[in-house]
């Protein structure tokens, strides 16, 4: 409670601690006129660059970890510097003198990232987010066309600004109020999500976000020129570099961007697996899996046998890397559930139960608010279903259940068999396979089931060697000694 009290003021302090300077600033007699064209085209062009090279980083990011709410961060970029491109170009006695258009589109640029950046706070699993996230691969170069076109028809017909008309007396006002409550929004529900999980990315958007709050402000109420005007733009400068270092600490951790670019066509289960996971990820499983030492690599073993699963199966790309960052973290959920029912070496009771069944659900709401796909999102909440319908939480049955989810259920189910838990020993291979044959048709797919005995068989070596270099079966063999 106190650290995140801590974070609060200091949320507070650097994002009110601006705009009460610049009030403070433009009130007293020291607020100069500063007539520089030039100097204010040199300053849009470095945001307006910076903001392209994080919109670009952050699309090769998002398609690459298959997050939505990435995508949404890049498109927000991508129209903050597309728009201020044409705003910088336009900056009155520099090129040419477009001045209806400079302030337009400097209104438009922080109205459309701020557009983008409210999507990053709408869950995952909404309609309107989920269709996006169908088209996610086309959605930074379709958007970007629009910008450019629609930018290119600006500059070559300067009077249509004035049917945007966002610098009126009272529209801009309007505008004003639609930004600050679009970003006051997205400020609440990623400050949320940062204080529950401790993502780097969830409080880089309240800073950035924060910053374009008070930037948006000093650009209606302050006089064009003066020195305190002037601060806008190294607010919406900061906004855009606290965002670079968000993103590079969150998800740039292949060392750089030609390398990201590779890793879209890597085929080997094991690189998917440790490329789609961001360092925070990482620590949300460690945490998971510090809760219970019995299941010390459960979650990587799951993802794994998944993949192999889903390759023998012939899943297509997209559905290998949706299993493999939902498997990595489809246990997330337990970090919710105390540790004296988890590590209960008895029966469970039925309330004790309940809550053991109440992860899937614990894990989807958490994810879901972090942006990943629908994909990843239905192994989360669906490994423990049925095909006979007795599963858990949505007692669905059948082809009801998502392809992913069956696949992980059987890689959950045997790698839980076959790791010592603290009321029983590991099983063996042959044990585990019995169990997992006898089950096929009332808790696992056939399909799958047919899918996984070819694929053991096909692989015997690797599962062998899996299970010899389990963290169970050594401290097994050490005791036995």
């Amino acid at each position: 409670m106190r650290r995140d009290t801590r974070i609060l003021a200091r949320l507070a302090v650097f994002i009110l601690l601006p705009l009460a300077g610049y009030f403070l600033y433009q009130l007293s007699p020291y607020d100069m006129n500063i007539h520089a064209p030039h100097g204010h085209f040199y300053i849009v062009s470095l945001v307006s660059i910076l903001a392209l090279a994080v919109a670009t980083a952050i699309g090769i990011v998002a398609i690459r970890i298959r997050n939505i709410k990435v995508s949404f961060l890049s498109l927000s970029y991508v129209s903050l510097a597309a728009m201020f491109i044409l705003h910088g170009l336009s900056t009155p006695g520099f090129l040419i003198h477009h001045s209806s258009i400079s302030g337009n589109v400097a209104q438009l640029s922080v109205l459309l990232s701020a557009f983008w950046l409210w999507m990053c706070s709408i869950s995952a699993d909404h309609k309107l987010v989920r269709r996006l996230s169908m088209r996610q691969k086309w959605l930074l170069p379709v958007w970007s066309s629009i910008l450019l076109l629609s930018g290119l028809y600006v500059w070559f017909n300067p009077d249509v600004v004035h049917l945007l008309h966002l610098k009126g007396d009272v529209s801009k006002w309007v505008t004003t109020a639609l930004i600050l409550l679009m970003n006051a929004w997205t400020i609440y529900r990623n400050l949320q999500t940062y204080l529950a999980s401790r993502f780097p990315l969830q409080l880089a958007i309240v800073y950035s976000t924060g910053w374009m709050f008070s930037a948006q402000i000093i650009m209606v109420t302050g006089e064009a020129w003066m020195a305190s005007w002037w601060l806008y733009h190294f607010l919406l400068l900061a906004s855009v570099i606290v965002m670079v270092a968000g993103i590079v600490r969150e998800h740039l951790n292949t060392g750089s961007i030609t390398a990201a670019v590779k890793m879209l066509f890597r085929a080997n289960p094991q690189d998917w697996i440790h490329t789609y996971i961001s360092p925070s990820v990482r620590e949300l499983v460690m945490a998971t899996e510090s809760k219970d030492s019995y299941t010390a690599g459960h979650n990587y073993r799951v993802a794994l046998y998944a993949l192999k699963l889903g390759e023998e199966m012939g899943l297509s790309t997209s559905q290998l890397r949706a299993i493999a960052q939902g498997g990595i973290v489809h246990d997330i959920g337990k970090l919710y559930i105390p540790d004296g029912i988890l590590n209960k070496p008895g029966k469970l009771s039925e309330e004790e139960r309940s809550i053991i069944e109440s992860h899937p659900v614990s894990g989807y709401n958490v994810c879901k608010r972090l942006g990943f796909m629908v994909e990843e999102l239905a192994v989360i909440r669906s490994h423990h279903e049925k095909w006979n319908g007795s599963g858990y939480p949505d007692r669905l049955s059948g082809e009801e259940i998502p392809l992913v989810a069956r696949i992980t259920a059987v890689a959950d189910v045997y790698d839980a068999l076959t790791s010592s838990r603290s009321y029983r020993k590991a099983m063996t291979h042959e044990e585990a396979m019995e169990i997992l044959l006898q089950e096929s048709g009332r808790h696992f797919d056939p399909r799958c089931i047919h899918a996984w005995e070819r694929l053991t068989v096909e692989q015997e070596t690797f599962f062998r060697e899996t299970l010899l270099n389990s963290p169970t079966i050594k401290l097994e063999q050490r005791l036995a000694r």
